[in-house]
């Protein structure tokens, strides 16, 4: 089995703070810093990122991503429509990348290719009701030492992922797990089936009760040679 290729810390949630290897760059993905499970480094980390990296709309992915890019030197990279969401927040237009699904950016390195994902992107507007920010998306993120992660974003499982498999070849294979607003495990293990990854990491569970999924509930749906795969590090550890 390969060698992980980067260093991946869990900041809660969908939150991850992704370390490149040989001094690439940091990166981190969905930056919502204050959730739940954040543990108390996640901001440090965070502002030392040089990539942020943005899956869709939803003020659990967006999260902190304005304050995190002021003052900084970097570089927002998601949809359109996301860039543009950040851009009112008074960050420069300077450091906002926007693309869309099938579309490849090239930063420092590392190539992010937009991916489909099937699920909702919108934020509440003062009014109370809900506005589009886009579509949602999942992410390939090749990093030059040949490390590919595939970062479904939020979705439920969908027959393409094999396609995408037949693509890129992930290394990693970031996915949801919680069920109710995302994949749970019972679709996330077909997920993992689908794109056949070298190494798992389950993300978007845990941060309230409504998210019931579990890591042990997608081990036990996992083949025995799939469960080796799974890596679950706790919010705050590095895996390597």
């Amino acid at each position: 089995m390969s060698r992980l290729g980067a260093e991946f810390t869990w900041l809660g949630h969908s939150a991850f703070h992704v370390q490149c290897e040989d001094g690439g760059p940091a990166i981190v993905i969905d930056p919502w810093l204050d959730n739940p499970r954040a543990p108390a480094n996640a901001q440090s980390l965070a502002r030392a990122a040089r990539l942020v990296l943005i899956t869709h709309g939803h003020s659990d992915h967006i999260g902190s991503a304005a304050a995190l890019l002021k003052g900084s030197n970097a570089l927002l990279l998601s949809t359109y429509e996301v860039i543009q969401e950040i851009g009112t927040e008074g960050v420069p237009a300077s450091q906002l990348v926007g693309f869309n699904k099938g579309g490849a950016v090239t930063r420092d390195g590392v190539t992010v290719t937009l991916t489909t994902a099937h699920h909702s992107s919108s934020l509440t507007g003062a009014d109370g009701r809900p506005r589009d920010v886009g579509d949602a998306c999942g992410m390939i993120i090749e990093l030059a030492n040949g490390t590919v992660i595939y970062n479904t974003g939020d979705t439920c499982v969908f027959g393409d992922m094999a396609l995408i498999a037949e693509m890129y070849r992930p290394t990693v294979l970031m996915l949801p797990i919680g069920d109710l607003f995302t994949m749970g495990p019972r679709q996330a293990a077909k997920a993992c089936d689908l794109v056949n990854p070298q190494w798992i990491i389950p993300q978007h569970y845990g941060t309230f009760p409504a998210l019931t999924g579990t890591p042990d509930a997608l081990r036990s749906l996992l083949s025995q040679e799939m469960r080796d795969r799974l890596l679950t590090p706790a919010p705050g550890e590095t895996i390597r």
